[in-house]
């Protein structure tokens, strides 16, 4: 999912009597137009046209609304822990970071100081081998650059972690920033050059110097994502599976041994690795070897004033925002509480995730979840028992992987402690290199170690959920558990469209395009016959056909395979959850008696669906969206499923003629 409170100090404010709330508000519904011809406008138009992007955020939305919510509990959290100095350690950790962050008199009498002493390191650099050692110290101090690096599982033999090599090296957010011709790009490109151009000049380099700094950045960062695969063939886990000796990865990079990077990394006695892309590496020990060691050093140095920038002086921050505008669109910064807010829930997760948890989530909303996932596996059981294109034997598979997803409902059963970092009150880029090590070495010393499966990928502030297929499991935290997800008072409608619609979403990631080719350990390997996959593959392709049918903006369209895995997922998960609604008292009921507010338990659950998904987006950031993002943009995931599902047309009557109409056997039915 996208990819998916008002506050007190110390408790929630009281839920309002449901007599005077509207879970479904046809005040917010556009009746001007026909649920057959665009029914997410049908059920959001006049929300949409109420709702404006506000000056700050670069689209509105429910996930939107949800997220100010939970920024808005974390302020008052820290607000309070800045206050205190006699709570212990938690409260002091966050509170002074907070406080730290918030110093901006501190900050802009530093100037660029924090980082004057990487930058005067690298002025040392003055061959091959002193880069190669400075990058490894810049690294382990949370300065990753040239390539990404990390610990991570193994895909085929998930209990084991191994050191992992991945494309990396560039600054805009896709590589096709740097290699399409278009209007859009060209724009963003020459933003960017004049951005690094005026960061090297805030750091004291004349115009001239600092042009040409830019020219070399361009140039490196345009050879690096030449030599990146594609978001697409990212998504490929066998393509981007490459275990290697470390002998045989240093030979295939001549001027790069890979041995002695490792241990500068901190890693020992690891004779093997994984190399997501092995031709990447190879483009990138031609480049190294080619270019001059001034126009390294101009790289490395320009890597750690990009990095710095968030977290240095006002003019620093302001030309870090001038880009972003041209990038995104935004016409407003953020204001500054709300991006350390960000900032310390990114960094310290599990400890601001404690008093969030302790304030704002209810203890009776992880047990009413459980019953839900319950409910939703219940429901996918029957459909894979019911599949007419799946052999006995592969649902006998598929099931087993069903029934073993690990569930993580609001937070984590332990909580890091952070040992070892240090967070001073008058030292806010301290603050975030104290943070950026940890990091580092906490994810090194996972060699040797068995997997912890008890970790999560987010924070319970965090509006989101996840699937995670090396460990088969799905994950809500806590800050997804509101309303237009799900709500107490709520009818069953209401949240099996909302809730229950993601919760089916995340499981249905295990059987996406991608997630099936893990099995129910989370071990990349094919348990599929050779018919199944093929069947598989043919609702699939029909799914993405149909995605990239769908234009946004001028010339772009959805690309239907950067995006199949999240519609597999929509899709599936929206079937499911239907059918598990269909389980309840309100979901058997009909008749007068059954309607709320003029509308029928189905129109309601499909009602709830549509309003989960309203989002004004500027131009600028949509068009990212299409390049990077793996959803597709509202209206699709919206109105996508929903013309495949039979019920809905029932429940609203859409008939051949209307514009989202399709035959019944044109109808795709994956799960």
């Amino acid at each position: 999912m996208a990819h998916i409170l008002v506050p007190p100090v110390k408790k929630p404010l009281p839920v309002a009597p449901i007599a005077t709330r509207k879970f479904i508000d046809p005040q917010n519904m556009d009746m001007s137009v026909k649920p057959g011809d665009n029914f997410y406008l049908y059920a959001n138009g006049n929300w949409l046209k109420k709702n404006e992007i506000p000056a700050s955020k670069t689209s509105w939305g429910s996930f939107n609304e949800l997220r100010d919510k939970s920024v808005a509990a974390m302020k008052t959290l820290l607000d309070d822990a800045a206050k205190t100095t006699t709570k212990g350690r938690l409260y002091q950790m966050v509170g002074d970071f907070y406080s730290s962050g918030m110093d901006t008199a501190a900050i802009d009498q530093r100037g660029f100081d924090p980082i004057k002493a990487d930058l005067a390191r690298i002025e040392k650099v003055n061959n091959k081998t002193v880069f190669f050692d400075e990058l490894a110290y810049q690294r382990s101090q949370g300065n990753g650059m040239l390539f990404n690096f990390g610990i991570t599982q193994d895909r085929k033999n998930v209990s084991k972690y191994l050191p992992s090599f991945g494309q990396g090296g560039t600054s805009l957010p896709d590589r096709d920033y740097y290699l399409k011709n278009d209007g859009r790009s060209q724009k963003i490109r020459d933003a960017y050059r004049d951005n690094v151009t005026k960061m090297f000049a805030l750091i004291g380099e004349e115009p001239t110097q600092a042009s040409q700094d830019a020219d070399v950045i361009m140039r490196m960062e345009t050879a690096l994502a030449k030599a990146q695969m594609s978001r697409v063939e990212m998504r490929d886990p066998y393509k981007t599976y490459n275990k290697l000796t470390v002998a045989s990865f240093s030979q295939q990079t001549p001027g790069i041994n890979w041995a002695d990077q490792l241990v500068k990394f901190g890693v020992r006695n690891q004779d093997t690795v994984l190399v997501q892309n092995p031709t990447f590496y190879k483009s990138l020990d031609s480049l190294v070897t080619a270019t001059p060691i001034e126009d390294l050093r101009t790289y490395m140095r320009w890597n750690i004033i990009k990095d710095g920038a968030p977290y240095l002086s006002d003019a620093f921050v302001k030309q870090n925002f001038a880009f972003s505008r041209v990038l995104t669109g935004q016409k407003v910064q953020t204001p500054r509480w709300e991006r350390i807010s960000g900032l310390i829930d990114g960094s310290l997760g599990d400890l601001l995730g404690q008093l969030y948890v302790q304030t704002y989530f209810k203890p009776e909303a992880k047990q009413r979840m459980l019953t839900l996932v319950d409910n939703l596996e219940a429901s996918y059981k029957e459909h894979i028992k019911n599949l007419d294109w799946m052999s006995e034997e592969t649902k006998k598979r598929a099931l087993n992987k069903l029934t073993s997803f690990k569930r993580k409902i609001g937070y984590p059963d332990k909580w890091k402690n952070y040992d070892g970092v240090t967070i001073a009150r008058n030292d806010f880029y301290g603050n975030v290199k104290s943070v950026s090590k940890w990091r580092y070495n906490y994810m090194i010393n996972r060699l040797g170690k068995p997997v912890d499966k008890t970790e999560w990928s987010m924070t319970p502030p965090t509006v989101n959920a996840y699937y995670s297929p090396v460990n088969n499991e799905i994950a809500f935290p806590a800050a997804i558990l509101q309303f237009p997800f799900f709500d107490f008072d709520a009818d069953d409608a209401v949240n099996y469209g909302g809730i229950g619609a993601v919760i089916g979403h995340e499981m249905t990631h295990g059987f996406d395009d991608s997630g099936r080719q893990y099995d129910a350990d989370g071990t990349l390997r094919d348990w599929w016959t050779k018919d199944d996959a093929d069947n598989f593959k043919k609702r699939a392709d029909q799914v993405k056909e149909q995605f990239f049918g769908f234009k946004v903006l001028d010339s772009l369209k959805v690309n239907g395979q950067l995006t199949l895995g999240e519609n597999l997922a929509d899709l599936g998960g929206l079937a499911i959850a239907y059918d598990a609604f269909k389980k309840t008292a309100q979901g058997k009921a009909s008749g007068k008696k059954a309607m709320i507010d003029g509308f029928t338990p189905d129109q309601r659950f499909f009602l709830s669906w549509a309003q989960v998904w309203r989002v004004n987006m500027l131009p600028e950031q949509q068009a990212q969206q299409i390049m990077t993002d793996p959803h597709a943009p509202g209206m699709y995931r919206c109105n996508g499923p929903l013309s495949n599902i039979t019920a809905w047309y029932q429940a609203f009557n859409v008939q051949p003629d209307n514009k989202m109409y399709k035959k019944p056997e044109d109808r795709i039915k994956v799960w």
